[in-house]
């Protein structure tokens, strides 16, 4: 309900106007959020979930955020870590991880796990795109090259529990880009599992 109150975005003018701000975006669950919150000329960037299973911010909120000249942070980039192409059937979680208690979403949004989808789905989209991205580079990275792609999206904010995934997280120059039919292959992987189930809701 916050987007739909103009009051609670005009306190952030009045901060501006104080000095005790000078810029501030927002963080969303879905798309219609952000677009309703793009809406207030006062925001200047949205961090939402976008990867390589979660694909549909790259439609219409993408053109909008364009047009507005928005920021993009993408969050969740490595989907709970799916996205490392690490784990299989028999991973488990720790009871404390919201990979093991939220995964239907029990205690908050479930998109927040693993982008919403299905663990078991999710396992078989994975390993069709390994298939498709092979090399000296694992699938974690290629998934962050595929999200900077975007000309869009402004930054990704991978976590990272150890340091040698800070490091691994790092794109750098030398880092090969992707060849459309790896793009178009990643478009089919996704709609093939999630076009009709989970693009709708986030």
């Amino acid at each position: 309900d916050v987007y739909y109150r103009p009051d609670i975005f005009e306190v952030f003018d009045t901060l501006k106007t104080e000095g005790k701000i000078k810029h501030f975006g927002v963080s969303v669950e879905k798309v219609e959020e952000g677009l309703k919150a793009i809406e207030y000329d006062n925001v200047v960037s949205v961090q939402i979930i976008f990867n390589m299973l979660r694909q549909r911010p790259s439609e219409l909120f993408f053109d909008r955020c364009d047009e507005k000249n928005i920021a993009v942070i993408a969050r969740v980039p490595l989907a709970s870590g799916l996205l490392t192409g690490k784990f299989t059937a028999a991973s488990t979680f720790e009871a404390e991880d919201h990979r093991f208690f939220n995964r239907k979403g029990e205690r908050f949004d479930k998109g927040e796990t693993f982008s919403g989808i299905p663990f078991e789905e999710g396992l078989m989209a994975v390993e069709e795109l390994k298939a498709v991205f092979k090399g000296d580079f694992n699938l974690a990275q290629w998934a962050l090259q595929w999200i900077l792609m975007h000309p869009t999206v402004s930054v990704v904010i991978p976590g990272a529990s150890m340091p040698g995934q800070i490091s691994r997280n790092i794109i750098g120059r030398n880092f090969p880009e992707i060849e459309e039919e790896q793009r178009m292959a990643v478009w089919n992987i996704y709609d093939d599992y999630f076009g009709t189930t989970i693009q709708h809701m986030w």
